[in-house]
């Protein structure tokens, strides 16, 4: 965190299937130097600043000579550390170790877990555009919603603004940024290079909603970010791979830990790759058989309407499993990943669909691949990229997830 926005972040608010394929807090991401540049003080105090808070992030009390142990810095190096921290409010002191260890009593510190807030919001959704207030732990303290119904273009972002309006209006601690989920393809800067469904091409959304509310933002794609949450919140390996499913289906890949973006900002866009060679129905990208017709919500909630008995709907349900284990076969392969987490409607998703895409993947992957795969549904439900957003702006501004 710069000088600048650690000041905004103390300042006042601004408002303005089972078997071997089963069906079932993080690491610190310190400022990166590059490699052709020379390391300035700066740069190292920093990483080191994000070393401090990370320790303290995970281990929620621990004393200064805890911390010097943790991190591998001497005890002066922290002592200094510590009272910056503690003189920006990010650090408190919770009181005496209660222990009888010899000597003088140590004093344990946290970060300041309830002092700040953070904003989520999760574009993903047809009807609304979703928000959270979070406090640094991810717990949700407000909720928010604006509805969108069709909106798109300029209209979109001003609904984008409308539910920021909102939320900020609600805080009642300093905000220390706010992270975007959206749809379609985002580039590293945070610019939507596009998003069809909300008419949005080269809209350099971060920079837009960070001078319209002077304060840090995070946008990324919402599967990505969705990956992100599961990654920190929900328990998921370092190398997984997150489906995401609703009005289209897309998936966020995590490899060591982080997240695959791809030359074109495109990694995981799994909803028009054409699953089988027996054709299917017509989808919106014009290709007919795409994993979207299979699996999208409008889709299989048409089909499951339309079955006659129990027996046809969970058949229905089977076969898109199976288009999913077909899809996902080669990714798991290549990439050797250890778990596939499924985020959507549980009453879609788990049961028939689930089996059938685990009974594929077994089909179609060594043994020695799918041994140790892990195939299961999120435990965050609806709050999954919102969640996502909070990690990535703790990430951003303090170094920590």
């Amino acid at each position: 965190m710069t000088t600048d926005e650690a000041r905004r972040a103390t300042a006042p608010n601004r408002a303005p299937v089972s078997g071997k394929v089963r069906t079932g807090r993080p690491r610190a991401h310190a400022a990166a130097v590059r490699p052709d540049s020379r390391v300035r003080p700066e740069h190292a105090r920093r990483h080191n600043r994000a070393l401090v808070l990370q320790a303290l992030y995970r281990g929620e009390g621990m004393s200064r000579a805890d911390i010097a142990r943790e991190v591998g810095l001497t005890r002066v190096t922290i002592s200094d550390l510590v009272a910056d921290l503690i003189s920006e409010n990010l650090v408190i002191e919770l009181g005496i170790r209660p222990d009888s260890r010899p000597g003088k009593p140590a004093t344990l510190l946290d970060i300041n877990r309830s002092g700040f807030s953070i904003v989520g919001l999760d574009l993903s959704h047809d009807a609304a555009f979703r928000g959270v207030v979070a406090n640094l732990d991810g717990a949700v303290l407000v909720r928010g919603e604006v509805a969108v119904g069709n909106v798109s273009g300029q209209a979109a972002l001003d609904a984008v603004c409308t539910l920021l309006d909102d939320l900020l209006a609600r805080t009642t601690t300093p905000v220390i940024g706010i992270g975007i989920g959206t749809p379609g393809l985002v580039d590293l800067d945070g610019t939507v290079v596009s998003a069809p469904n909300l008419d949005w091409h080269d809209l350099p959304l971060q920079r837009v909603i960070a001078e319209r509310y002077d304060l840090p933002v995070q946008v990324a794609n919402d599967a990505n970010m969705a990956a992100v949450g599961e990654r920190s919140f929900g328990g998921a390996r370092a190398d997984m791979m997150l489906i995401r499913v609703g009005r289209g289906v897309g998936s966020g890949i995590v490899v060591g830990g982080q997240v695959v973006y791809g030359s074109g900002f495109a990694a995981g866009e799994i909803g028009h790759v054409i699953v089988g060679t027996d054709g299917g129905e017509l989808c919106a990208c014009g290709k007919e058989g795409c994993l979207e017709t299979w699996l999208a919500s409008p889709r299989i909630e048409a089909r499951l309407a339309a079955a006659p008995d129990a027996e046809a709907r969970e058949a229905v349900l089977r076969e898109a499993g199976e288009r999913l284990g077909i899809s996902l076969g080669p990714v798991v392969g290549a990439l050797n990943l250890g778990e596939v987490v499924l985020a959507g409607p549980q009453n879609v998703l788990g049961g028939a669909l689930l089996e059938g895409t685990a009974e594929t993947l077994r089909n179609r992957t060594m043994a020695e691949l799918h041994g140790d795969l892990t195939l299961r549904m999120t435990t965050l439900g609806r709050d999954i990229v919102v969640l996502g957003a909070v990690v990535m702006v703790l990430t951003g501004q303090l170094g920590v997830s």
